[in-house]
């Protein structure tokens, strides 16, 4: 991913597929923190794209449905070409609030050279069972492959640097759909860029739709690519043993906005 020469800029993006019940409100919440949105509208049949109508953002629209791994590759080659200084994603369906955007942006500020994850792994009695345990082993493999411990990575509430993504290329992050996220983190580590969480509440709203997620084949394919990792890194020993120490965290106060305080500054906590 290149930059051009323009000025640096927070953007917020949020890739799409059938969410026509949540995206405007979810957007209209993301516009009142940050002002530079982009939705890319992954071929929904729903309606998704129409229900952004007359609202201040860029709006991508693939002709067919991609995957997430497309549709944030494709919006994150948009944020760079419009002097992206930093870019935030998060998900269209309501599981991540847009008002915990100015948390992950204030440790952003404080940890420049790092990747922010919005972390829900320490919200267990908010998470369903079956998903903390298939989190649970995803964070415990994937730290093992990046070489240091991660507190959540499977949540897709991030701020990349651009630095980061002025880095990786499809050859770095080859893995469509719902691999991206996982890979982007060990295609980082191998550079020596790590991560800090900002724990954020585990949302799972009651009616909220089917997740696109596929537990079996999308587990299998995260399975493949991190067991490609290691065997490549002749299973990266030293990965695993520092990947059995405590993941970097950072509680931020849930008022807090950007240039507003954190609590106690570098804190390491126990995040699942």
């Amino acid at each position: 991913m290149n930059a051009v020469n323009t000025p640096a800029r927070t953007f917020v993006l949020i890739p799409a597929f059938n969410e026509a019940a949540t995206i405007r409100g979810l957007v209209r919440r993301v516009l009142a923190a940050v002002p530079d949105v982009i939705v890319v509208d992954d071929g929904s049949t729903d309606g998704t794209g129409a229900q952004l109508a007359r609202l201040p953002i860029t709006l991508l629209a693939n002709e067919r449905n991609l995957g997430k791994a497309a549709s944030l590759w494709r919006g994150l080659d948009y944020a760079m070409a419009h002097g992206a200084k930093r870019v935030v994603t998060l998900d269209g369906d309501g599981q991540h609030s847009p008002e915990d955007i100015g948390r992950l942006l204030h440790v952003a500020e404080l940890f420049p050279r790092r990747i922010v994850i919005g972390a829900r792994l320490h919200d267990r009695h908010n998470f369903p069972l079956h998903r903390y345990h298939a989190n649970q082993l995803a964070r415990f493999s994937i730290s093992w492959a990046a070489g240091y411990p991660i507190a959540d990575t499977q949540s897709g509430f991030r701020v990349y640097p651009a630095h980061v993504l002025a880095q990786l290329t499809r050859a770095d992050v080859s893995w469509g759909r719902f691999v991206f996220e996982s890979e982007i983190l060990i295609a980082a580590g191998a550079r020596g860029v790590h991560s800090v969480a900002v724990s954020i509440p585990g949302i799972y709203p009651p009616a909220a739709r089917r997740s696109h997620f596929r537990p079996v084949v999308d587990c299998a394919r995260i399975a493949a690519m991190v067991a490609g990792r290691l065997v490549r890194r002749g299973m990266h020993p030293a990965g695993l043993w520092r990947s059995l120490n405590l993941p970097m965290a950072i509680e931020v106060l849930p008022d807090s906005a950007l240039g507003a305080g954190v609590s106690h500054g570098d804190s390491r906590s126990r995040t699942g």
